[in-house]
């Protein structure tokens, strides 16, 4: 089941991982700020993932620019078993980091195929609508209010 933080979310995450047959995925901010996910049952594994997610999207834009000028794009990651997929989407003003985990189910073309259906999706949502809240400039309470949120606590 797709929970999401943002409601803008809610249907291009679903069909995301219905149609590319992906078994967890999470959609964040580059900040780390979490938006969305699907098949994370603990609120801890989330906030890991979207330290991680962020922190290797950050490094992997600043290594592009570096060595070539430009940020890397999506990213990959094969292993027997399982295969991770981190990418960015323009939303409006905005980026949406979007880290999909997929098994032998599908395959990376079919993600890639379907992630882009989803980043045309969110790039159509104006940024009024991408608003779901002010920051309060309190990044621990923001995330602990998302994640409640995502897990039915709130």
């Amino acid at each position: 089941m797709t929970r999401a933080v943002a409601p803008w979310l809610d249907a291009p995450l679903t069909d995301f991982v219905r149609q590319a047959r992906v078994g967890m995925a999470v959609a964040l901010e580059p900040s780390g700020r979490v938006l969305a996910q699907h098949g994370f049952t603990r609120a801890l594994d989330v906030m890991a993932v979207c330290s991680l997610v962020a922190a290797i999207h950050a490094s992997a834009s600043e290594l592009g620019r570096q060595v070539g000028g430009r940020p890397f794009g999506p990213l990959h990651h094969g292993a027997s078993g399982q295969q991770v997929f981190l990418a960015p989407a323009a939303a409006g003003s905005g980026t949406v980091l979007v880290l999909a985990v997929f098994d032998d189910r599908t395959s990376l073309g079919v993600v890639r195929h379907f992630f882009a259906a989803f980043a045309r999706a969110v790039a159509t949502v104006p940024d009024e609508d991408r608003a779901t809240g002010p920051l309060t400039g309190d990044f621990e309470r923001d995330l602990g209010r998302n994640l409640a949120v995502l897990f039915g606590r709130a």
